[in-house]
């Protein structure tokens, strides 16, 4: 059965890192951008990536960082996927890429008036750019730096790019089900969705998002399942 991967955001603490295992996320994500109150240290990352168990990608969020930054953090915790969060150039993120060994992917906040060939040539762009580009992720634009809890028109999204991004902005226990089933992305992605305060997760909010994305899947499965049948008299 098809299945969308899962990445829960911000982990700060060892329960959520341990509960969120658990429950079954593919991917942890750790900010490195001192402005944010998901901040972690290199040393604290590398504090709660010492109870990250195998097949379970650590991913670290940077924001306009210098390669000294990047270095830093890979050399510290089992760094598995950098994710770009700020107004870092093609060339910027393939050359810190290329410099600390890691794939990245790249976000792109999504405004009212985005055009969906904007996206594609985006992406272009930055595989052109890099070997180390895995894709794009998709989030919703605010004036600042990192997620606002804010979804945007999942309908900017070019049915040919869907497959391939990490859908975040917004998202939640009440739409999870409903975005994926609507944009089927590569992946999801979560933070302040899953929180009972900034940083600091709920492990029941996070257990009913993924229960919400596995049913998304089911329905997917269905519908491609009964879709096949009709072509077929």
């Amino acid at each position: 059965m098809r299945r969308t991967r899962i990445k829960i955001c911000g982990i700060t603490r060892e329960q959520d890192l341990r509960a969120t295992v658990e429950l079954g996320a593919d991917a942890l994500g750790f900010v490195f951008y001192p402005k944010s109150p998901r901040y972690v240290t290199p040393a604290r990352a590398a504090e709660l990536c010492a109870g990250l168990p195998p097949f379970v990608s650590a991913v670290a969020l940077f924001v306009n960082p210098t390669l000294e930054e990047v270095r830093e953090v890979a050399a510290a915790m089992p760094l598995g996927l950098i994710q770009f969060h700020g107004d870092e150039t093609p060339e910027q993120c393939a050359a810190i890429a290329a410099a600390v060994e890691r794939p990245f992917v790249r976000a792109y906040r999504i405004k009212p008036d985005t055009a969906p060939s904007a996206l594609l040539e985006y992406e272009l762009a930055y595989r052109a750019a890099s070997p180390w580009f895995s894709g794009m992720l998709l989030d919703t634009w605010v004036d600042a730096y990192g997620g606002a809890g804010k979804v945007f028109d999942w309908s900017l999204i070019p049915k040919e790019l869907a497959p391939r991004v990490v859908l975040s902005g917004g998202l939640s226990v009440h739409n999870a089900l409903e975005a994926t089933v609507r944009v089927r992305p590569f992946a999801v992605d979560i933070s302040s969705g899953v929180e009972e305060a900034k940083g600091i997760k709920d492990a029941r909010k996070i257990a009913a998002f993924i229960a919400a994305v596995r049913a998304a899947d089911a329905t997917i499965e269905s519908e491609s399942h009964h879709d096949h049948e009709r072509s077929y008299p």
